[in-house]
């Protein structure tokens, strides 16, 4: 992809973004928040939203630098900023999760400085963890690849765009099976179709406060509470959202005894103990679990 591009501007750093550790910078784009980053030779990561395509680097001062198109700087240099969450505070947000009193996430806190929740295009993320169900990270990343690849716009040479969902209610379920989605290609197709049938719908929802907007997302098909809670966290900037997964599992039992409890209940404790921004929080414990867990014993996301 690197050379399919007609040229590739300056590096420049992002302004507004604190700096951050190669470690934190590559759990936030790559750590299961989003699908289509891909590390590159010399720790570059190459990632993709929408219409834009852009390279990301650790600085030698320690700052993140950016590149894209030559030609899509002006339009992509916005689109960064919203993509990264530049217009919240998030070490201020961080400060004020509940780690004075909780030394389990005061320990997640300092081992991710800087960690941030991506704000990614809603009906991109819905897509993306659609196609997460018991899967790890690299086969969804897999999976988005080839939809992009076999039926989403070229926006430069050889260089795809993910299929809307438009699109994707065109698409016969066999092929999107061949896309390696086994039987997410149903729920996709059925999602597809519903959304081409009413325009508007996963804008409005967007808008909604979060509990309608989590209820209007489970009556899709192989919507859960998990993969709502995951699109409104990562496509809507709910911090309030609390998903809970196998790693939110783990952590909840571990380090704070909540053996046995279902995820609902520990998405309920999630939101009364962390607060409003419980989901920032989660993604503190979920990073930490995930690199600290037993080798082997989970899957990734």
């Amino acid at each position: 992809m690197t050379r399919s591009l007609p040229g590739w501007s300056d590096w420049q750093p992002i302004p507004g973004l604190p700096p951050l550790s190669a470690a934190v910078l590559a759990e936030t784009i790559d750590g299961g928040q989003a699908f289509r980053w891909h590390r590159q030779p010399d720790d570059i990561f190459l990632g993709q939203w929408s219409d834009h395509v852009v390279r990301l680097r650790r600085g030698a001062d320690g700052r993140t630098e950016w590149s894209t198109a030559v030609d899509r700087v002006k339009q992509t240099a916005p689109a960064l900023r919203t993509y990264l969450g530049l217009d919240r505070d998030f070490p201020e947000l961080t400060d004020s999760l509940p780690w004075r009193s909780d030394a389990h996430l005061a320990a997640c806190l300092a081992a991710y400085p800087g960690l941030r929740i991506l704000r990614q295009p809603f009906g991109e993320t819905l897509l993306g963890f659609l196609c997460s169900a018991t899967k790890q990270i690299v086969q969804i990343k897999q999976m988005m690849a080839l939809l992009a690849t076999r039926h989403g716009d070229e926006i430069a040479p050889l260089v795809h765009r993910l299929p809307t969902w438009s699109q994707l209610a065109a698409i016969p379920e066999a092929e999107l099976r061949a896309c390696l989605l086994g039987f997410r290609a149903r729920y996709i197709a059925q999602t597809a179709r519903f959304l081409a049938a009413h325009p508007g719908w996963l804008e409005e929802t967007e808008q909604l406060p979060y509990t309608a907007a989590k209820e209007r997302l489970c009556s899709l098909p192989g919507v859960g509470e998990k993969v709502a809670d995951c699109v409104l966290l990562f496509g809507a900037g709910r911090l309030e959202a609390f998903p809970v997964d196998v790693w939110i599992i783990r952590t909840m039992e571990l380090r704070y005894g909540l053996t046995g409890w279902t995820p609902a209940q520990i998405a309920h404790f999630g939101r009364t103990h962390f607060g409003p921004l419980a989901g920032l929080a989660q993604q503190f414990l979920f990073s930490w679990e995930r690199e600290n867990r037993a080798a082997g014993s989970l899957p990734n996301k």
